[in-house]
């Protein structure tokens, strides 16, 4: 062989091992095949490409997506150990940022629910989406997932919805929630509130009824708002004591531990009180961290913040002030069920044993169900 054609064979053999190199290197971030269903609430994890041999898990210590008015999509994560990360909505990659970015995705067709899958470039995927379904009728109709656990898992999405009153859902709202799939209904509110607002399901849904009992009516405000805080916050620990709620809660849990259930959506009158206390017991029984769970349970604020505005512009103004600790979701009032919790029974833990009647069985049945990673 002459000295051309060895150089010509060397630069070949150079060749083909870059290319097989380049290959392994794609393959970490390959887009989903079209017939990888991922616009879907049971695409959270579920049909992610399998990871690396050097894989941890999922390295995302943090990472959420949010709908902007104008129909664009903000993308934020935080993925210390990966080198890069790439976004995915459906089969087309949007977006491409390192182990910690903020991406603006734009020109999406329009669908009921967006879904982006990040893929490291080591590591599992995760797929997340908007946590409000943005509907017409529920303006706090929003996912419970979405939250990353202290062992590093995720609470998945599209399975656990909280809301507020379902009573002014529009035709719209109740097709979108039948085609996302909406099994079934969880009312906590008691039967007087039911009564003069009942609520409207997608058909073919099981609406549930376990009343808990909640807020007070205008009437009935304290006299000054220091009182009303303290009225609410005295609310709260009944809904770790009296009998009556403990029952409401064991009966979401048993439904939020079988999957034949989902996807279950909770509610109360405006998805912040009872609905609160719900969202935050189930994602501490799934090892969510208590921050976490406070900062989940006060972004209620912003949701109904144009709602409340509404309601205390109409009250005079020393009303307003008794009113506005009651229409407030805060911190307070969260932390006094926990401590009602640990009083009673000790720990969280015995509230969820003892209170709720929930076996340690129970309880890995849920994580199974509702954790991915």
């Amino acid at each position: 062989m002459n000295t051309h054609s060895t150089a010509a064979v060397l630069t070949a053999r150079r060749i083909a091992v870059s290319f097989v190199a380049t290959v392994s290197a794609v393959g970490l971030t390959a887009p989903l095949t079209s017939a990888d269903p991922l616009d879907a609430p049971t695409g959270a994890g579920r049909h992610a490409p399998q990871a690396p041999p050097a894989a941890q898990g999922i390295l995302f210590t943090d990472a959420t997506v949010t709908q902007q008015k104008d129909g664009s999509f903000t993308v934020s994560w935080r993925a210390p150990g990966a080198g890069s990360v790439t976004v995915y909505a459906g089969a087309r990659a949007v977006a491409h940022g390192g182990s910690e970015a903020t991406v603006v995705v734009r020109g999406l067709p329009a669908v009921d629910r967006r879904w982006f899958r990040l893929v490291p470039d080591q590591g599992d995927p995760l797929t997340l989406a908007d946590r409000s379904l943005h509907l017409e009728g529920a303006a706090h109709f929003r996912d419970a997932g979405g939250h990353r656990t202290a062992d590093g898992r995720w609470v998945k999405m599209g399975v656990l919805y909280r809301a507020d009153g379902l009573h002014a859902l529009t035709g719209a709202d109740l097709a979108k929630l039948k085609r996302l799939g909406l099994r079934t209904v969880l009312d906590l509110r008691m039967p007087r509130e039911r009564a003069k607002a009942p609520d409207r399901v997608p058909a073919g849904a099981r609406h549930v009824v376990a009343g808990v009992p909640g807020g007070k009516a205008e009437g009935e405000l304290p006299a000054t708002a220091k009182a009303s805080a303290h009225m609410m916050a005295g609310s709260y620990r009944k809904f770790v004591s009296k009998p009556s709620a403990v029952n409401a809660y064991r009966s979401l849990f048993r439904l939020a531990k079988g999957p034949g259930s989902y996807a279950l959506a909770y509610h109360g009158e405006s998805g912040k009180d009872r609905t609160g206390w719900a969202t935050a017991a189930l994602l501490t029984a799934l090892g969510v961290d208590r921050g976490t769970v406070l900062r989940d349970y006060l972004a209620a604020n912003g949701h109904l913040a144009a709602v409340h505005a509404a309601e205390l512009d109409r009250r005079p103004p020393r009303l307003a002030a008794r009113l506005k600790p009651v229409l407030d979701a805060r911190a307070e009032y969260l932390n006094a069920a926990f401590d009602e919790a640990e009083v009673r029974f000790g720990t969280f833990g015995a509230y969820l044993r003892d209170g709720l009647g929930l076996t340690e069985q129970d309880l890995e049945r849920l994580r199974e169900a509702l954790l991915t990673g």
